[in-house]
């Protein structure tokens, strides 16, 4: 009997914790009654009843596991280190707020069980913030215009993994890992489901400005030179125009001495606009920096407190 993995990984979801459980639980007893199953919750250091409820789940269902990490180890780190922790022949993932559709567990079986090693679900409609929605379709598009890989629009990591693609990301052992990446370079012939994305059942959203830029600096410099080769560009560009700014200057000077008084303003515009365009480059430069430093020092993904439910071995 084939088993399928779902793994739901969990901060602050008290509210949707023994939801999402006892949904997943049901489609699965519901339409997929001749697989074995496993449901694995890998908890991000939540700071309210998450850990607690997921522990009293563990008691009642011997086919829940839980992980439970010692520190908050970020959006990309935890639930890519949960994937590894699987042991079905794929394993699907999902978010714990009911964002990720429920009822596309049995479509993504079915097109897996045709052949297909990665089944994803892309969206297509959100009923999330209108503007937040159309600012995420704008990175997207941008992303995949500038990478050096194909980029897949409104994919957020949601899919169903064969188990064989799963060992890949096991082998890679990448420190600093984006899913979504790796999926579009590395996996196999694919199928998209598209769905409509609904609001979250219950709590807030814990992404925030600073999370969402995040992962778009995660993503440009994993799978992206343009930045390093925009900074080139425009740095000869400007060093060229400058250069003959400064010759017009010095002729004009020369021939018009009398009457050619600009004063400094052209030269404090000069160095301010000169400044910004280099320090806005050396922070750009130095998210490649900081990603290839993280990558160098290869520590673990996470650092787990505690396991429930996993076998002694």
């Amino acid at each position: 009997m084939k088993k399928i993995s779902v793994m739901i990984p969990c901060y602050n979801e008290e509210e949707n914790a023994r939801p999402i459980y006892e949904a997943v639980r049901d489609e699965l007893l519901r339409s997929c009654p001749n697989y074995d199953y496993e449901i694995l919750f890998i908890d991000n250091k939540s700071q309210d009843r998450t850990r607690e409820i997921i522990r009293e789940i563990c008691k009642e269902d011997p086919r829940v596991k839980a992980i439970f990490n010692a520190k908050n180890f970020g959006q990309f780190n935890s639930p890519y280190y949960g994937i590894l922790q699987t042991s079905g022949d794929c394993t699907i993932t999902m978010c714990a707020d009911f964002q990720d559709p429920v009822d596309l567990i049995p479509r993504f079986v079915e097109e897996w069980e045709k052949g297909y090693k990665i089944v994803i679900g892309r969206k297509t409609e959100s009923k999330e913030n209108p503007f937040v929605y159309f600012l995420r379709g704008c990175y997207y598009k941008l992303i995949k215009k500038m990478s050096s890989c194909e980029q897949i629009e409104q994919f957020t990591g949601f899919g169903l993994y064969d188990s064989s693609f799963v060992q890949t990301m096991r082998d890679l052992k990448d420190p600093t890992p984006f899913i979504r990446g790796i999926v579009a370079e590395l996996g196999p012939e694919r199928k998209e489901i598209e769905y409509t994305q609904p609001q979250r059942r219950a709590g807030k959203t814990h992404n925030n400005w600073y999370s969402l830029y995040d992962a778009a600096m995660l993503s440009f410099t994993s799978y992206t030179k343009v930045g390093l080769r925009l900074a080139t560009f425009i740095g000869f560009i400007s060093a060229g125009i400058s250069f003959l700014i400064g010759l017009i200057y010095l002729i004009a000077k020369i021939c018009f001495w009398n009457s050619f008084t600009m004063g400094y303003a052209p030269m404090m515009i000069a160095i301010f606009f000169m400044g910004g365009i280099q320090l806005g480059f050396l922070g750009f430069m130095g998210e490649y920096i900081m990603a290839m430093n993280t990558r160098i020092m290869n520590r673990p993904l996470v650092v787990e407190e505690e396991r429930l439910n996993f076998d002694e071995t």
